[in-house]
């Protein structure tokens, strides 16, 4: 038995009022399903020379291509392409009442063609809401927006930003520029049209067109593109509070997914202090920045950071403000995949409801569950 099957066995008859996954990674076969939804001269050069996403880091991911051994489905096919399989392996045994689909097509969201990252972001899309999201009513999918165009991303949310199942605008932490800037103003203004969030999903640092990945250039290896993700979600977080987004877009709420949890608290502690001292610099900026986080931000819980002892995980838990900001993610079916049963220590009921399933519906915008079901 394997371990998502154990944890899952242990999970099924929870009661409780289930699960909302923020963090699924779905995928196609084989990218010629895209076929349909993209144009001619797009299909021919996918044919002639392959997908041609652009550089990567070049570095080794982890466990089985970088995902779990248990779950490449029996077809053969890659992990997370399988609908049904991936319902049976995780939907249904552990109670997740809706599933988030973030994909595993980010490199197409910033490819230095802009107008062929445009057309496999749209078809990516399209595929998804015909082939998951018409298929499977638990699944919510997230609009994939071509970055590096602003005009383009705007487009592709009022085209789908109105779609019952799309619930996202959705991002790489990679980028030319920290999402403050006022250049990608245009898109919270369509996500707020929409009704829709703003998600920032760690991938594409370093590639391409964008920033390095760490402030002193390119690492060798893995592990160390690993650790330098909070490098980039602290200069988006710092770019949204100062540059004043979240004072000319009260109403925006943008999560940041896959970049650990607890590097918050102190973060937010320093922007306090240093804010303090040179509030003079940035007065549009009318609160505390830590205070954004309860207004404006939410963390995917994925991967949390194992703390050396339960005091400082429930200092630092309590520090976040986890218990309203937190996002259950288990980034299925990646290698370090978190079981909704093995993720946390035992939490009070009151805590376990928000970080499981009521955060993430007031996030999303997903029905409450009747409190009968508690």
């Amino acid at each position: 038995m394997s371990l998502i099957e154990a944890t899952a066995k242990k999970t099924k008859g929870r009661k409780g009022v289930g699960i909302i996954d923020c963090d699924i990674h779905h995928t196609f076969q084989d990218i010629k399903q895209l076929f349909p939804y993209l144009p001619r001269k797009y299909r021919e050069r996918i044919e002639l020379w392959g997908p041609s996403l652009g550089g990567g880091p070049g570095t080794l991911n982890g466990g089985n291509i970088g995902k779990r051994a248990d779950s490449f489905p029996p077809n053969g096919g890659p992990a997370g392409s399988d609908l049904d399989f991936m319902v049976e392996q995780l939907l249904n045994p552990f109670d997740i009442r809706y599933g988030i689909l973030t994909g595993e097509f980010i490199a197409s969201t910033n490819t230095a063609d802009t107008y062929y990252s445009a057309a496999l972001c749209s078809a990516f899309n399209d595929y998804t809401i015909e082939h998951w999201l018409d298929k499977e009513p638990r699944f919510r999918g997230s609009i994939y927006l071509p970055i590096h165009d602003v005009a383009a991303s705007v487009r592709e949310i009022e085209r789908l930003g109105s779609h019952p199942g799309m619930v996202q605008a959705y991002v790489p932490s990679g980028s030319p520029h920290p999402y403050g800037n006022k250049m990608y103003h245009p898109i919270y203004e369509a996500c707020l049209k929409h009704g829709i969030n703003f998600t920032m999903h760690v991938g594409a640092i370093g590639d391409g067109m964008n920033a390095p990945a760490t402030n002193v250039g390119y690492p060798s290896y893995y592990i160390e593109y690993r650790a330098a993700r909070t490098q980039a979600y602290m200069a988006h977080m710092a770019s949204f509070i100062f540059e004043g987004v979240f004072e000319i877009f009260p109403e925006l709420q943008v999560a940041l997914i896959e970049g650990g949890v607890f590097w918050v608290a102190p973060y937010l502690w320093r922007l306090d202090q240093d804010w303090k001292a040179l509030r003079d610099q940035t007065p549009w900026v009318k609160k505390k920045p830590s205070e954004y986080l309860l207004t404006n931000m939410y963390i995917g819980s994925q991967p949390i950071e194992e703390t050396p002892n339960r005091q400082a995980f429930d200092t630092l838990f309590e520090a976040m403000h986890a218990k309203e900001r937190l996002l259950f993610c288990s980034d299925y079916p990646h290698w370090d995949f978190d079981s909704p049963k093995l993720v946390f220590p035992k939490m009070d009921k009151e805590t376990t409801n928000n970080v499981f399933y009521y955060n993430a519906a007031r996030y999303y915008g997903l029905p409450m569950p009747d409190q009968t079901e508690e």
